[in-house]
């Protein structure tokens, strides 16, 4: 069945071409010089539609698809040039026909620049939605995948150019800032007008051109005038049935835009499997803060002491429950100040059942296997409410305030059968709380001197309790009662974490292309942490394990003052900005009756290099030596459990790591034939790596944190390539391909307390290539094919994952779409060699001009029961294998009304 579509895609595809004749030139100004980025169309007299447009590439060639004997309007255009019009009738035969254009600065001169598809100004790539379209799509989503050079992942995160977007603004107003997924799932197709790419952005304009930001991308929504000054969006409903329950689901969407303020409000109530907030994304969910330190050299990263209840995505579960509410507004109360801002609530109850199978061979020739089925009930609420201040009175003065309230409520009981240590269960919950503030100012004194001064705190709180009541204990702890019928364990943690990051920055302007950036920074962190061990007996009494292994009462500080030189200078086609950073770091950590302090310095340098090879083709380069400091979870000694049968203990004796990492990457964009082409290498070696020593029995572990020596360091080369192509206008294809290796080096005590370095290694590759169609009046297909090779110690798995996108509106109102997706996981061994395949489909009904819309949609149309993954971990050279059981096939009925 895959190769017959191939087949019958490709045999159409060479039908198309052989329909089609091609008409190219070169498009000059009236002195003969070439121009790059120009627009040409060509209009079909008869029908009145755009058949073929195309941008010149840097030597001024166009190249357009047309019909045979057909009667066209050519037409070319650009900014600064009167606009070009000719009739040609086409013949059997390609042609060539060159274009001169007249200079003219008249506005009337832009006004072709506007029809086309797709156009440049300056550093931004402007989409035109609706010449994308094809009836079917309901999302932003559905747009930016159809868009040449914008690819959008399964996580609903945005990559253009192979880079990550960074910011989704709605006529300039942030929109949910710090995550694209929002914008990706919830602003409605039909509301677009057009879709800009913000290259090399940088919201603060008075940095711009002093530092590098050729990775930053954002994108801006422009709306069709109909929604402007008007409430828009739609109000969805629907009910279903499946094998187990009935189905549900709820989804208003209202938006407000107006010059002076926007207000975006989303609801979604369901049990189908829709969570438009997942546990991934809250932990990712910055707000839009960014990394202050990044040019500073070193990194001390606060670490979640989160118990691992994370969840699924989407319908990849037993079951989910879900209620969500986000408002999202922006607010002008003068030209010169924004105040906006959100506010974001989630509910999830979600159960999972997983089968894994567990496979690991020690040293000696031992091997360890264990089957387990873990039986998980979860519920989570997630709040997320951000306040925004922006006052820019001038271009000299910009100033800005943000403040970030994190908080949530977990809980999760787990019910686990092992084949090695009978039944278990487990009780994990937590109610961590964050708040996060930034302020920045900026201040242009003039053409040659700029300040900016930016603070960032972080103050967290974390309370995970742990409880495990098991058949057998594992761990011979200190105090513990064995002559119980269950061993009833627990454990509660209180960390608090107080971080502050400043730095001031100086930036003078030596000449048009060279500046001199000096900075002076200051990180400091405070953290406390609590933990405590008991063990409820038979009767219920409490025994309390008061040895000092067992508990912890730490505090940490962490302090790294430095100042930093980067000399930035640009001489023909390369840009270079080489620096160095001058640190004194100060640790001291209390604990156990003593102090232990650390103090020292540490000069770090790094380098920058871009080579503009031309307009949009670029090469850079990046190197930075960088001090990694671990925070208090490492360094408290007494244990924590990670897992029923894992305990961990810190060591107060760790010292930082050092990282040399080199990155290389190339990226080339055309829009001549929206070919896009971008590759990364980057290998890190990490010196003195703060890793793990550990000792194994059967499934079982106990572990602590050391430093690695020197002459064993870690080391990873991860690869990354991508070539993708728009053609004949109705095509896009794409191939990619991701090489990652890594070798870490781990510490495997034995039994009898002798110790050797266990190095492992991991070679994961993946590869893909996809082919999609974009008819406006036929059945679009999108093809995609996945293989993914996991090697891990010569334990190596496949997955094959070809899927199929067909999507078809005809009628003028009904919208047929359906996905089809297959997935062959196996070893080399062939011991694990399984399938599963994953079908959804619906069909909508809307007539043009129609508020109502009718909608039938089923989801895991074959039933499908399990799907499955696999796993490594470097410290226990173990493999997993996971089986988890989905939702059942269920149908759905909605309707759905358009404000």
């Amino acid at each position: 069945m895959r190769q017959l579509i191939l087949f019958c895609t490709f045999l159409f595809t060479g039908f198309l071409q052989a329909q089609s004749i091609k008409l190219e030139g070169v498009l000059k100004d009236n002195l003969n010089n070439p121009i790059e980025t120009a627009n040409v169309m060509a209009i079909n007299t008869t029908t009145k539609a755009m058949d073929a447009y195309n941008i010149t590439n840097e030597k001024g060639r166009f190249a357009l698809n047309l019909k045979p004997n057909t009667e066209y309007v050519i037409k070319a255009g650009y900014i600064g040039f009167a606009p070009f019009e000719k009739k040609i009738t086409t013949s059997n035969q390609n042609m060539t026909f060159d274009i001169s254009l007249q200079e003219n600065n008249e506005i009337e001169a832009v006004e072709i620049v506007k029809e086309m598809p797709v156009r440049i100004s300056g550093d931004t790539i402007i989409y035109n939605s609706d010449s994308f379209t094809n009836g079917t799509e309901r999302k932003l989503e559905d747009v930016l995948k159809k868009l040449p050079g914008v690819e959008v992942n399964k996580d609903g995160e945005i990559e253009v150019e192979g880079k990550k977007v960074q910011k989704v603004m709605v006529e300039g107003k942030d929109f949910f800032d710090g995550d694209t997924k929002i914008a990706t799932k919830n602003i409605p197709a039909d509301a677009l007008d057009k879709i800009q790419v913000l290259r090399n952005y940088n919201e603060v304009s008075n940095l711009k051109g002093l530092e590098n930001n050729e990775e930053n991308i954002a994108l801006n929504i422009k709306l069709k005038e109909g929604k402007k000054n008007f409430w828009f969006g739609d109000m969805m409903a629907g009910a279903g049935v499946s094998d187990q329950v009935d189905r549900y689901i709820l989804n208003p969407k209202l938006f407000y835009y107006n010059p002076k303020y926007s207000i975006n409000v989303i609801g979604n109530l369901n049990n189908i499997g829709e969570l438009p907030l997942t546990m991934q994304d809250y932990f990712k969910f910055t707000g839009g803060f960014k990394n202050l330190m990044k040019k500073g050299g070193s990194t001390f990263n606060v670490t979640s002491n989160d118990l691992g209840i994370m969840g699924m995505r989407n319908n990849r579960a037993q079951n989910i429950d879900t209620k969500f509410g986000a408002t999202n507004f922006s607010y002008n109360p003068s030209k010169a100040w924004t105040i906006s801002g959100f506010g974001i609530y989630s509910y999830n109850k979600t159960n999972l059942l997983t089968e894994n199978l567990y496979n690991r061979t020690d040293r000696d020739g031992t091997k360890v296997t264990e089957n387990k089925t873990d039986q998980s009930r979860q519920r989570t609420d997630l709040g997320l409410f951000k306040l925004s201040s922006s006052y820019v009175p001038n271009t000299k003065i910009h100033f800005d305030y943000d403040a970030l309230l994190k908080f949530s409520s977990q809980l999760e009981n787990q019910s686990t059968l092992s084949s090695l240590q009978g039944d278990i269960y487990t009780v994990k919950k937590q109610k961590p709380l964050a708040i996060n503030q930034n302020l920045n100012y900026y201040y242009t004194l003039n053409e040659k001197n700029v300040f900016a001064f930016e603070m960032q705190n972080l103050f967290q709180e974390e309370d995970p309790f742990y409880n495990a009541n098991l058949t057998l204990q594992p761990f011979n702890l200190n105090g513990y009662n064995n002559a119980q019928l269950r061993n009833d364990i627990n454990q509660e943690r209180l960390v608090k974490t107080n971080k502050t990051d400043a730095k001031l920055d100086y930036y003078y302007s030596l000449t048009p292309k060279s500046n001199i950036n000096i900075t002076l920074g200051n990180t400091y962190s405070y953290q406390n942490f609590n933990s405590k061990i008991f063990q409820i007996l038979d009767n219920g009494s409490v025994n309390h394990l008061d040895a000092p292994e067992n508990n912890n009462n730490v505090n940490y500080s962490f302090n790294d003052v430095f100042l930093g030189l980067h000399y930035k200078f640009l001489t023909g086609k390369f840009t270079f900005n080489p620096g160095v950073s001058f640190h004194q770091f100060n640790t001291a950590d209390k604990q156990l009756g003593s102090t232990n302090k650390m103090s020292f310095t540490r000069v770090l340098p790094d380098f920058y290099a871009l080579w503009q090879i031309k307009k949009s083709q670029t090469l850079t380069y990046t190197y930075s030596m960088t001090n990694s400091f671990t925070d208090i979870n490492k360094l408290a000694q007494g244990y924590i459990f990670s897992n029923y049968n894992s305990l961990f203990s810190g060591n107060r004796f760790l010292e930082n790591s050092l990282a040399h990492v080199h990155s290389l990457r190339f990226f080339k964009y055309s829009m001549f034939n929206f070919e896009n082409i971008s590759a990364n290498l980057t290998y890190t070696r990490q010196v003195d790596a703060i890793t793990n020593r550990a000792l194994l029995a059967g499934v079982n572990q106990i572990s602590s944190s050391v430093n690695m020596p020197s002459n064993f360091p870690n080391e990873s080369l991860s690869g990354f390539g991508s070539y993708g192509r728009s053609f004949l206008r109705y095509f896009k294809a794409d191939v990619n391909a991701r090489l990652s290796w890594s070798k870490n080096n781990n510490i495997r005590v034995n039994f009898d307390n002798s110790e050797y370095i266990q190095s492992t290694e991991q070679f994961s590759q993946i590869y893909s290539a996809s082919f999609a169609t974009n008819f406006k009046q036929l059945p679009n297909l999108t093809l995609e094919y996945e293989y993914t090779i996991n090697d891990f110690q010569n334990q190596i798995y496949y997955v094959d994952n070809p899927s199929i996108l067909l999507e078809y509106f005809f009628l003028d109102a009904f919208s047929f779409t359906s996905e089809y997706s297959f997935y062959h996981n196996r070893n080399k061994q062939k011991t694990i060699n399984t399938e599963y395949d994953f079908l959804t489909a619906s069909l909508s009904y809307r007539k043009k001009d129609s508020k109502m819309e009718y909608k039938i949609g089923a989801t895991n149309l074959l039933n499908t029961k399990t799907l499955n993954d696999s796993s490594f971990n470097a410290l226990g050279g173990s493999s997993n294998f996971s089986s988890y059981y989905v939702q059942p096939r269920y149908v759905v009925f909605s309707l759905k009304y358009n404000l």
